[in-house]
């Protein structure tokens, strides 16, 4: 089960309590205090950990807590310091306040380990309070208590490419098709409910991470829909893949212009992000009819149909527009790095998506 969103109270071990302890030995006159003090409460840290990918386990475990220290004991011996309670979280992970929603901790980095609330100290024995004129105190300080913290845990997905789209235009099949995720693939709308990620493996040397997110539909960004739930998981997306079906009802320019609406109302930076235009579902055209549609498509943006993508895999005979990276640095943020028909069944320029994703991807690493 995919769960991003947990509500958590965390708190952090009490110390213990000094010790009130006097020295009674044979032999020993006047033995004095010797009460010890209480040990630490344990901390709570977060860990973040990439073998993790969802927060379900935290389901039904709404209160989380770190262990007590230890009272003193006799003899000035140090009560044991509590455990400290670790919450392991997958990179991508937000800690909020649970009453003011302000972000907390923004866990990324798989591997790290971060102190979030510190246990109480423990109270002192009573062999601290003696003196001339009290050699037999009779009292220890008691252990302080540790912070609790009401959280709220937000998972958002780390991925290189974020695939954008109506419901059903095939972003789980083409995650299936190129990478290692298993999503469930049906002919209705809203078959993806939950994000999933795949690893696209070109060669034995280089891989990207791509997301399938549940289709967006407009106002989206309103809360429409499966909304804003999912909208979230491409906030850390540096790349975006708008997939247009190219043999829906709609037009192409309609649900490209609708798509690109609804990411820019959800956020501005997003909406600058690089990007590319795949064109599915080909093979439910002739191919005079994919060549008009996507030819008219590319016009459309302001472009011009070409052969750049030929070091990629494009195939001459339908028409496509990609970007020129082989003769500089980087390229154009405000252009699509690609445009271009494909097919997930006929696996018609099926490979030349997965390289020109793996470029664009090489791309935006270097930025």
């Amino acid at each position: 089960m995919f769960v991003d969103n947990v509500q958590l109270n965390l708190k952090a071990g009490n110390g213990g309590a000094g010790a009130v302890s006097f020295r009674r030995e044979k032999h020993v006159i006047m033995g004095g205090p010797d009460g010890g003090d209480g040990g630490k409460g344990g901390n709570v840290f977060f860990r973040v950990d990439k073998n993790t990918h969802t927060l379900s386990h935290f389901r039904g475990s709404g209160n989380l807590k770190a262990k007590n220290g230890q009272p003193g004991m006799a003899r000035k011996c140090y009560g044991k310091y509590g455990e400290s309670l670790e919450v392991v979280v997958p990179p991508g992970t937000q800690v909020l306040d649970g009453e003011t929603g302000e972000i907390l901790l923004d866990l990324v980095n798989d591997g790290d380990k971060i102190l979030f609330i510190e246990g109480g100290k423990g109270g002192l024995g009573n062999v601290h309070f003696k003196g001339p004129t009290n050699q037999r105190p009779s009292y220890a300080q008691p252990g302080i208590n540790g912070e609790s913290r009401d959280v709220r845990l937000e998972l958002k997905l780390i991925a290189d490419v974020g695939l954008v789209g109506f419901p059903n235009v095939g972003k789980s099949t083409l995650i299936s098709v190129l990478s290692n995720a298993e999503p469930e693939i049906a002919n209705y709308e809203f078959t993806t409910l939950t994000p999933k990620l795949g690893v696209v493996e070109t060669d034995n040397f280089q891989s990207y991470v791509m997301a399938d997110i549940p289709g967006i539909i407009e106002g989206a960004s309103d809360g429409k829909g499966l909304g804003l739930d999912f909208l979230k998981h491409i906030e850390r997306t540096k790349f975006l893949l708008f997939m247009i079906d190219i043999a829906n009802y709609r037009e192409l320019e309609e649900q490209y212009k609708t798509l690109a609406k609804e990411v820019k109302n959800f956020s501005e930076n997003l909406s600058h992000n690089s990007y590319a235009i795949a064109l599915t579902r080909s093979d439910a055209l002739t191919e005079e009819e994919v060549a008009e549609k996507s030819k008219e498509f590319i016009k459309m943006l302001g472009l011009e149909p070409n052969k750049n993508g030929k070091h990629f895999g494009f195939e001459d005979d339908i028409p496509a527009y990609c970007q020129d990276t082989q003769s500089y640095d980087g390229y154009d943020n405000s252009k699509p790095y690609f445009v271009i028909p494909f097919s997930s069944i006929s696996r018609k320029n099926l490979e030349a998506i997965k390289y020109a994703l793996l470029g664009a991807v090489n791309e935006t690493r270097k930025k």
